[in-house]
Parts: C-alpha cells; structure tokens; sequence
C-alpha cells in the first residue's frame, strides 16, 4: 500500500477535478437507473391501470417524451464531460510522473547503468506508467461510481420490496471472499509477468542495437535461441497470471449468474400469490442489471487494479534507486575556473567488494598544461579522468579544483566547465545542427559554424545533402567515424570549457581522419588544462607531461623525450609500438 499512498501525490494536484469529474459521473450513472422505474410504471400505472384507451395512450406519450429528453438531450453533454475529464485528469498524472522519472534518470549515477539494462529502464517509464493511470481512471473514480450506482439501486429497490432486494444482495459476501482470496496472489503473479517483459524489451533492445554484430559472425539462428529463453519465460509468467486470473473470473461470473435467477424465483412465487405486481418484478429483474454489472465491473476493477498496483510497485522501485553522486547541503556553484587541478592521494574502487582500480595517486597539474595518461587497457586511465567531472566520487583522498574540492560544487556546475571528447562519442538521431548546440543550446548560427570550422566539420557538413540540417540516425548511423569524432570536438568548442578532457579520441580512426582530428584537438587544447587518455603515444609527445599509470599506480611522470631518455617502462612500451606500426606498414606494402 505504500505505492499508493506515493503515487497519491501525483493525483494530489487533480483532486478538484477528480471530484467535479465524480460528481458528473453520478449523474451519468442515476440516469439509467430511471430505467426500471419507467418499465414498472408503464406496466402496472399505465398498461394494467383502469383507464381508457385514449388516456392510456397519453399517458404513455408523456412518460416516454421526459424518457427520450433526458436519455437523448441530457445524457450524452454529462458523458462527453465525464469521459474527457477523466482521460484529462489520468493524462497529466502520468505526464507528471514521467517528467519525474526523466529528472531521476539524468541523476542516476554511471554505476546504475553499467548494471542495468535499457529496455528495461525504459519499459518502466513507458509501459509501467502507463499501466498505472488504471488507478486513477478506475480506482479513483469507476469504483466509487459503481459504488454509489450500487447504493442507489438498493435504496430504490428498499422502497418498491425489502423481502426481495434482501434476496437480490444476498450474495454479496461471496464476492468479498472470492475478491480477498485471489487478489493477494494476482497482484504477486501481475508483477512477475510485468519483470518478465521488462527483460524480454531489454534484451530486445541490446539486440536491435547490435544486429551489425549478429549479422557478421552470422549468429541468427543462437539469437533466435537466446531471444526464446526470454520470451518464454514471459509466456511462461503470462499463462501462470492467466490462469489464475481465468479461476477468478469463473467464480465471480458464477456468482453474478446465480443473482438474477435467485430474484427472478422468489419474485415469480410473490407475483403467483398475488403479493407483487407485474411491473415490480420486472424493474427488480432490471436493478439486477444496474446491481450486478457494477458489482461484476468491480471485481474487474480488482483485477485492473492489481495490475495497476503491481506497476507502481516498479515504478517507486526505480524511482527509489539511490544517487551515489549527491551535492552536500550548501554546495556551491562552480565559476570563474582558472584551471589548476590537484589529485591528492585518491584510490577508488567501484564497489565495496571490488578491488581498488586506483591506489594512492597523486598529481598536480598547473593551468593550461596538457597530461596524457598512457598505460596498459585496464591500469585506471579513464578511471582516473571519469572522477574529474564527478562521474563517480573517491573512494580516498580528493581532487581539487582551483583549490577547492569538488565535492564542494554542486556537480552539474563541475561538469558544466569540463568539455569532454570520448572514442565513442554518442551523437542523437537529430539533425548535424542539434547535435553541436549540445555544447552551448543559446548559441547562434554563426557562432555554431564557427565551432565546426575550428573542428574540421564545416567542410564535410557543407557537402551533406542537407547541411546542419542533416539528421545523422541513431547514435550517429549515417556519419563516419572521423566525422562523428569531429561534432563532438565542434559542440566543445561551442561550449568553451576550461578544463577539456579528451579519452581515446583518435584511437579508432584512419590516418586522413586522425590528422585533421588531432589538428582540431590541438587547437582545442590550447590554453586549457587538458587531461589525454591515449593508447597510441605517437598522438601525445607534444603533452607537458606523460603520466604512464600501471595496476592502478603512476609508474613515471614527464616529458616525452625526458622519459624516453629513462629508458623506463615508458620507453620500453613506445619501442613496442614503434616496432608495430613498422610492421603495419610493412604489411600493407
């Protein structure tokens, strides 16, 4: 029940509206309960009364036009009004709590997505919350007007035959054994099946984004097994909650069945005795109508609403995935960054029972110098840099900015004056033009091309068929790699950034692409402190200091020809390399 009440805070806004849409509702809902009433009064005051012809007729006439007014004129403006304000009211819910959930996903630490899936996070967003707005349409409003639809049906009956309406509720209680007996377990078999699509929409997701793979190790037919496991154990799940769902239909329906026939019995034995009239018997068979139908939606409403719940379940589940990074109270806002960085004695290790990937490092770095960090794949390098913009914290020491910790800023102000270039940068499915205003959204036109002239982009851009205008797919689909790299480097420049932090940019790109590349990035480096993580140390001898990180550890700090001059580990690695690339090329020719 403590989803509920959370999710009670999103309706707390609407709850006028609610009422208002409530109070509609009972009117749409008395007025065919008038029905009943008009057949009885046809039958023993107008077709059974002693009366001429010609008044009977009249009679009629005048009964059936207020009929055909209300049930023509009346009804469908008070239905319109409750249909729309009730989908009015259950739209907005949700369009509040999605913009909710898109806040919590934007906070939520790196560490919570290398754990989870896509599809999956996003079937809580789409489909979870869509299931929930079945809470507000029938657990906030539907059942409380079958409710008093109830109640008003019984209180007419009361005044026609107490005898006989005792007859018609006599089978209530059962319906509150069947509702108590298979709702507790529906609602547990409900959120099974939800987790079990969740993770067949997960995998679905990982495998539409990596059919290019599927297809060149030719792995169709061992995806078609794998994507079988998920789904049947969804089907296995869905059959599980359909059968148990198929059990309380049978007995609730049964119920329902054996209503009409218990009032229909003692009813036809009362009008045999001359003990009720005709037109009596037969506005109770029509209340059994306007009685059970919303008795039998209410038990449906169990059904939906267990759903419902089962939904919210997840949601507030997702919504109550802790922040590791979270400004202190009173944090401040990061400006006028002169650029100096210190790394004082950080280790850090991913989670507590991890190993440490970083042990005791340390460096200070001065405004304006360029750092590379170079080292085997796996000693910490883009560890080390993914602290700086506080993608994740320390595990021990700090790192200072200008003097300060950084876990003394508010994070998205840390973030907001460090640019970054990765080896895959991801560009959105949007246009050329979109994608570098990412750096700066108020940037005008001029000052957009400008950035992607400094990046080498401007060239390439211009012979697109559509220009800035140019949508690039998702992630980037239809751009080469180079060209990719080169709107990344555009939208920082765009964003002007102090500190500029620059992880593998060019590891994975032809020599044409890497050239223009790194001509860009030197001019983007300029008079910023930069922070380089490279695998190829022919792309970072120009750097102020070489950083060679090993398990975790700085191995050798210096200039390039200093370290060459060591014959350390650096220099041994550069001679490996050296001796690779002359291989490529002998390889090539």
């Amino acid at each position: 029940m403590d989803s509920i009440k959370r999710y009670l805070h999103f309706v707390q806004p609407y709850k006028g509206k609610i009422i208002i849409t409530v109070l509609i509702g009972v009117l749409k809902f008395s007025i065919p309960l008038l029905m009943p009433l008009i057949i009885k009064y046809v039958i023993d005051d107008i077709i059974n009364a002693d009366m001429a012809q010609s008044e009977k007729f009249d009679q009629l006439l005048l009964i059936m036009g207020g009929a055909f007014f209300v049930f023509l004129i009346l009804r469908p403006p008070i239905e319109y009004a409750r249909q729309y304000l009730a989908q009015w009211i259950g739209s907005h819910i949700l369009y509040d709590i999605r913009e909710k959930l898109f806040d919590h996903i934007q906070r939520l630490s790196l560490r919570f997505y290398s754990k989870s899936k896509t599809g999956e996070i996003i079937s809580r967003v789409i489909h979870d919350v869509e299931q929930t707005k079945t809470f507000v349409i029938t657990g906030l409003m539907n059942i409380w007007l079958d409710m008093i639809t109830i109640v008003i049906a019984i209180i007419i009956m009361l005044t026609m035959d107490p005898w006989l309406t005792l007859v018609s509720i006599a089978l209530f209680p059962f319906y509150g054994f069947a509702v108590k007996f298979f709702y507790a377990r529906l609602r547990r078999l409900t959120r099974d099946r939800s987790q079990a699509l969740a993770q067949v929409q997960g995998h679905l997701h990982e495998r539409v984004q990596g059919v290019p793979v599927i297809r060149s190790f030719a792995l169709e037919d061992h995806e078609q097994k794998q994507f079988d496991v998920q789904n049947k154990n969804f089907l296995d799940k869905a059959i599980t909650h359909t059968n148990w769902n198929a059990y309380t239909y049978s007995v609730t329906n049964t119920i329902t069945d054996l209503a009409p026939l218990l009032v229909v019995t003692f009813a036809g034995y009362q009008v045999i005795t001359g003990s009720l009239t005709v037109g009596t018997m037969m506005a109770f068979v029509g209340y059994m109508d306007r009685v059970y139908n919303p008795l039998r939606r209410l038990v449906n409403s169990a059904t939906v609403l267990t759903q419902s719940i089962a939904s919210m379940d997840r949601v507030f589940e997702f919504v109550d995935e802790e922040y590791d990074i979270v400004d202190k109270p009173g944090a401040k806002k990061m400006t006028n960054v002169h650029g100096d960085v210190s790394i004082e004695n950080v280790s850090f290790k991913y989670d507590e029972d991890e190993p440490l990937v970083l042990n005791n490092v340390s460096l200070d770095v001065k405004k304006g110098e360029t750092i590379a960090f170079v080292g085997m794949s796996g000693g910490g390098k883009s560890t080390l840099i993914s602290l700086i913009p506080r993608f994740y914290d320390v595990t021990n020491g700090r790192i200072l900015i200008d003097g300060t910790d950084i876990r003394d800023f508010e994070a998205r102000t840390v973030r907001d004056n460090i640019g970054m270039v990765l080896q895959d940068n991801i560009l959105f499915s949007e246009s050329i033009a979109m994608n570098i205003r990412m750096g700066n959204p108020d940037a005008t036109d001029e000052e957009m091309i400008e950035a992607a002239k400094a990046a080498n982009a401007h060239e390439f851009i211009m012979n697109l068929p559509n220009g800035y205008n140019t949508l690039v797919g998702e992630r980037g689909v239809k751009l080469s790699g180079g060209q990719k790299q080169r709107v990344a480097i555009a939208r920082v420049f765009l964003k002007n950034p102090p500190l500029l932090v620059l992880d593998e940019a060019t590891s994975a790109l032809d020599l044409e692409s890497e050239s223009l590349i790194q001509g860009a990035l030197e001019r983007l480096a300029s008079n910023r402190t930069t922070f380089i993580v490279a695998h190829r140390l022919s792309t970072i001898t120009h750097a102020d200091r070489i950083v060679l990180i090993e398990n975790g550890e700085i191995v050798e700090v210096g200039p390039h020809d200093e370290l060459m001059e060591r014959r350390g580990h650096y220099y041994d690695l550069y001679q490996v390399q050296q001796l690779d690339d002359k291989n490529k090329e002998y390889m090539e020719t």
